[in-house]
């Protein structure tokens, strides 16, 4: 018996839709970078980018527990004295909530070439419209998956 290992010639990619309303940001982030790696394959390869393509709509809806609205987030500009901080609720409500969820998910995924490649391959989206409505993507309830993934 061998070890399969895929080859370009054997991926096989799908859209899939996701609705971030009410979703647990960390358990959303875990689920999209699942499907972005493609382990939710059984002919998962770890060096092949096998995963499907993400949109996630609404992320301007997404739930946080506990304090984590308050919790800063830092970033340099790159000149000296540039450190930056927002907190998550700032950014949620401001001009992009969407890097919440990119970031999130980014996170989650190995520090690598590969993972900034299948980082391309998400697209979110803070409102219910997106422009992806050509691919057909199927959608996939995260809600109905487990009752800890919506916020009472």
């Amino acid at each position: 018996m061998k070890t399969f290992s895929a080859t370009p010639a054997d991926i096989e990619k799908k859209w899939i839709l996701i609705d971030a309303e009410g979703i647990v940001l960390g358990r959303l982030a875990s689920i999209v970078a699942t499907r972005l790696r493609g382990k939710h394959k059984p002919s998962f390869t770890p060096h092949m980018d096998m995963g499907d393509n993400v949109i996630v709509i609404n992320a301007d809806k997404i739930q946080l527990t506990g304090n984590k609205r308050e919790k800063p987030n830092y970033w340099h500009t790159g000149h000296p004295g540039g450190i930056k901080s927002r907190t998550t609720g700032q950014i949620l409500e401001g001009a992009h909530p969407e890097r919440v969820v990119t970031q999130a998910v980014k996170r989650m995924l190995p520090g690598n070439r590969l993972s900034r490649k299948q980082m391309t391959n998400l697209r979110v989206f803070a409102g219910a419209e997106h422009g992806m409505e050509a691919q057909k993507p199927e959608v996939l309830d995260v809600a109905s998956k487990n009752k800890k993934n919506t916020r009472v």
